[in-house]
């Protein structure tokens, strides 16, 4: 009795609660959005509330949960995105207002994320912005991001301290800086120094630094806008004006500078600074233009295809029911578009992959494939040469009454395919149930300036992944200028674009996108080295010189 007695009275008091939701100061880093932390992605991945500081912020906020919801989390938690830069009136708020707004968020007891451009703890108004929520007892966190400081500068191929060169002073650019403090620094990084830069060359070089020292001025760091103007301390200012440099820019003076010519990786990529049109569905552009920026491209989508649910759905109807009683002993994938229409049917019907049991599965092409394992199924043909219809034909089995208990395949497509894949199933001995399981019409023309910019080639190049994004293309917008690169995804395609009237200069090896992304970006290296070789400088296809007229003898 006095043991149990006093087991209660030493049962220890429960731990209060945690409250919900906090504030985390996320650092964005210096533009490019691949250079976001691992625990910055997960943060805006989950907030409920970001707190933006540029408008840029709103689609870096877009592109990462996009990014995941392509990897198959969940994303579809309303976020809600305030604008903490700027004030009702346009003007940028102030330290002590930008903490009011995030204090405001906080007391919702969300997950709130707010971002701030390079590190919120250097050059920014994290702190004082933490000291708030901190004064209100709201949880915070710091996440640091990359400081342009240091990316401008490695993303311009230069170093800011070598084994020679250890010392690197960094100055925010005003009207009280004293410059004679930095008459021996080695290495000088400069901030907001555009506007200035011909008076703090000028005091630079009266203080001791040598006319000649070099100097480097980087606008856009780290995106695929980046420009770099290199000259030296006597000349910047006329160099920048004439290269119409404009903030946000980092300069950086001193002979690290002179590394450049060697080690600048990011400006010298194959399609650096390129616009390339990519005319697709919207659904299927973000691979697309993934690749091109990994080359240095700067893709611009334009729909031109729209996938519609067919205009008689009781045939895909009658078909996965006959899927599910066991009718086929087939189904044929013939493209990413049949997975999706067969998949959305199945989760209308509340069925799963488990309704393939004992269906076989055939797949046009890897990307094909690789649709049907993101359902969680696995193609049992795949074409071994050609991705084609033909390619899979040729290696489609003939039917045999003693291996195949079933002589039916199921083909899925799309309301324009080609006949030629079910003549050549009947061929083989297959009865074939040709399905419509959704529609593509032309997308609505895009907007005015897009469209001039296609016709009066402000473009460096356009892929075209299929037949109909040719014809939907020059429908919707007109033909391409003559100047503007034509990339074609196969032989069909470029037999189209040539019958619009299109030069063909770059086709892929095999019908996949990613070897269409990189036939392009091995014409575009191919062509900077002959411009180097040939020792003109290194210019896109848009940047033609206006012709000329013959003067009359």
């Amino acid at each position: 009795m006095t043991r149990a007695t006093t087991a209660k009275s030493a049962a220890p008091t429960p731990a209060p609660q945690a409250k919900p939701g906090g504030v985390a100061f996320v650092g964005t880093g210096p533009g490019d959005p691949d250079l976001l932390t691992v625990r910055a992605v997960k943060l805006i991945e989950d907030a409920d509330v970001v707190v933006t500081e540029d408008p840029a912020h709103a689609d870096l906020v877009r592109v990462v949960r996009a990014r995941a919801a392509t990897v198959g989390e969940d994303t579809t938690d309303e976020l809600e995105v305030v604008d903490g830069g700027f004030g009702e009136d346009g003007q940028p708020l102030t330290h002590a207002a930008r903490a009011k707004v995030v204090l405001k968020q906080a007391k919702r007891g969300l997950r709130v994320v707010r971002l701030l451009g390079g590190d919120p703890f250097l050059y920014a108004s994290g702190p004082e912005e933490a000291q708030a929520v901190a004064k209100a007892g709201i949880a915070f966190e710091v996440v640091p991001g990359v400081s342009s400081i240091g990316a401008v500068p490695a993303y311009a191929g230069i170093p800011l301290t070598t084994k020679d060169h250890r010392e690197v002073a960094v100055v925010t650019c005003g009207d009280k800086v004293d410059w004679s403090r930095y008459a021996d620094s080695p290495t000088l990084v400069l901030l907001s120094a555009v506007g200035q830069i011909g008076d703090i060359a000028k005091q630079l070089i009266a203080i001791g630094r040598k006319p000649e020292t070099p100097v480097a001025m980087t606008r856009v760091g780290t995106t695929t806008e980046q420009q770099t103007v290199t000259s030296t301390l006597e000349r910047i200012a006329a160099d920048a004006r004439a290269a119409r440099i404009a903030p946000p820019a980092i300069t950086v003076i001193g002979s690290v500078v002179d590394l450049r010519e060697k080690l600048s990786w990011f400006e010298t990529k194959p399609l650096f600074g390129w616009r390339v049109l990519v005319p697709r569905t919207k659904e299927q552009s973000a691979s697309l233009s993934q690749r091109i920026r990994e080359f240095g491209g700067v893709p611009e989508e334009v729909p031109t295809i729209s996938v519609e649910p067919p205009r008689n759905p009781q045939q895909m109807d009658k078909a996965v029911r006959g899927l599910v009683e066991g009718r086929y002993e087939w189904i044929a994938f013939t493209s990413v578009n049949a997975v999706k229409a067969v998949r959305e049917k199945f989760e209308e019907y509340g069925l799963d992959a488990r309704a393939f049991s004992g269906l076989k599965i055939a797949a046009v092409g890897d990307k094909t494939a690789e649709a049907i394992a993101n359902w969680g199924l696995r193609a049992d043909l795949v074409p071994s040469g050609e991705q084609s219809a033909a390619g899979l034909l040729e290696d489609w089995p003939e039917y045999d009454e003693q291996l195949d208990p079933i002589n039916r395949v199921f083909l899925p497509r799309a309301d324009i395919a080609t006949e030629n894949l079910v003549a050549g199933l009947i061929d083989l001995g297959w009865e074939c149930d040709d399905v419509t399981a959704y529609r593509t019409v032309r997308a609505a023309p895009p907007p005015a300036p897009t469209r001039d910019a296609i016709k009066t080639g402000k473009f460096d190049a356009v892929v075209f992944t299929s037949s109909s994004t040719v014809r939907n293309l020059v429908g919707i917008a007109g033909k391409p200028h003559p100047s503007t690169v034509i990339a074609v995804i196969g032989p069909a395609t470029a037999k189209t674009a040539e019958e619009h009237g299109l030069r063909v200069d770059v086709m892929a090896p095999k019908p996949d996108v990613d070897l269409l992304v990189e036939a392009l970006a091995g014409f575009g290296a191919e062509r900077r080295a002959a411009m180097i070789e040939a020792g003109e400088p290194v210019t896109k296809p848009s940047d033609r010189k206006p012709s000329s007229r013959r003067k009359k003898a």
